[in-house]
């Protein structure tokens, strides 16, 4: 199992400058080459701005998209459904098909939540059934 990304605070101090995108990455838990695939991909609202020198810098608007693209990947959405429901937020006038993106994923995570129970189920089982049989020495 993947570890839990943190996501990045609402209130982390961003310098005026932006954060480079290695300090992006690592606020939100992701390596450089995460967060770079990340953009290629189209899964950031807009692309990153740019330092004079042409480097990438990231602010909080950055920073929360970012925690949104991870929670729905730690929730197994595929990267084509994030970059389908990421068009759909960068245009107006769309608000029922961003409903019907989520609500289907919701759907997709409670059949998986039900047979992760179920699985769980099954484990506590046997180690019930391993407890039983083994006698203190």
């Amino acid at each position: 199992m993947s570890s839990v990304a943190p996501r990045p605070e609402p209130d982390t101090e961003i310098p005026r400058g932006g954060l480079t995108i290695g300090e992006a990455a690592a606020a939100c838990g992701l390596s450089v080459d995460t967060l770079r695939y990340y953009e290629r991909e189209g899964l950031t609202a807009s692309p990153a701005d740019r330092a004079p020198s042409g480097q990438r810098r990231y602010f909080a608007r950055d920073l929360g998209w970012l925690a949104g693209i991870i929670m729905l990947r730690g929730t197994g959405m595929p990267i084509r459904d994030i970059r389908e429901f990421t068009e759909l937020c960068r245009r107006e006038g769309n608000e029922a098909e961003r409903l019907a993106v989520l609500e289907q994923h919701r759907e997709h995570v409670l059949e998986q939540l039900a047979e992760t129970r179920s699985h769980l189920a099954a484990i506590e089982r046997k180690i019930n059934f391993y407890r039983k049989g083994i006698r203190p020495s």
